[in-house]
């Protein structure tokens, strides 16, 4: 089962689909107006749409991370962990420095977050995932050689599943978790927050254990 396009891929820069967001976002262009502070676009690989065999799908922009920088995963310590991993697995090059004039290059690889703005305390609410899963479906659908998906965390998992039109109860999540969606491979992790890390929930290990899956799924 694939995502069919229901509309843009990306919100507008003052989407107000979801008025909390919305106001959260204005509180923040006020207090930082150098920061991106808007909805975070996904990351598309150098030979864009066309290319992007893998996808990557996260929670929502950390406030002092994508949400800052304007780039999924960078500026926080999710991105450390996330973009060494695919370099290690070939799926990026390049050098990771955490902002987004770096020299870090996706390679047949996309990523994106369920929802694109910032949610205060790191805490979408469900009308605020359901609302940006329109952008997520349009972004798939505009992979036409899309053949694996790794949601990070139970939100992002679960939000993938409904965009691709599937049952929740059908797909569940775990970590390390491997399903057939339609044509897609579905892998799953635990998200790669600092918080995960520090508490022992994922290990550097089990999280490369993931992309090591996937590298032998897609082949090299």
């Amino acid at each position: 089962m694939t995502a069919v396009a229901s509309g843009p891929a990306e919100p507008a820069r003052d989407c107000a689909l979801c008025p909390r967001l919305h106001d959260f976002l204005s509180t923040w262009r006020a207090r930082a107006p150098d920061w991106h502070n808007a909805p975070v676009p996904a990351f598309l690989p150098v030979g864009g749409a066309q290319s992007v065999s893998l996808l990557i799908v996260g929670l929502a922009p950390g406030l002092r991370g994508a949400n800052r920088t304007g780039r999924p995963f960078t500026g926080d310590y999710a991105g450390d962990l996330l973009y060494g991993t695919l370099g290690r697995f070939g799926f990026a090059r390049g050098t990771f420095e955490a902002r987004p004039d770096d020299s870090l290059e996706l390679v047949d690889t996309a990523i994106v977050n369920a929802v694109r703005c910032v949610p205060p305390e790191n805490k979408p609410v469900g009308s605020e995932i359901n609302n940006c899963r329109r952008f997520l479906t349009a972004t798939m659908a505009d992979f036409p050689n899309l053949r694996a998906i790794v949601t990070l965390g139970t939100i992002a998992h679960q939000s993938t599943v409904r965009a691709l039109g599937c049952r929740v109860a059908a797909l569940p999540f775990s970590h390390a978790g491997e399903q057939q969606a339609g044509a897609l491979r579905l892998f799953s992790s635990y998200h790669c927050s600092r918080y995960n890390t520090n508490t022992g929930r994922l290990t550097e290990e089990m999280f490369v254990g993931v992309f090591a899956r996937v590298r032998e799924f897609l082949g090299e």
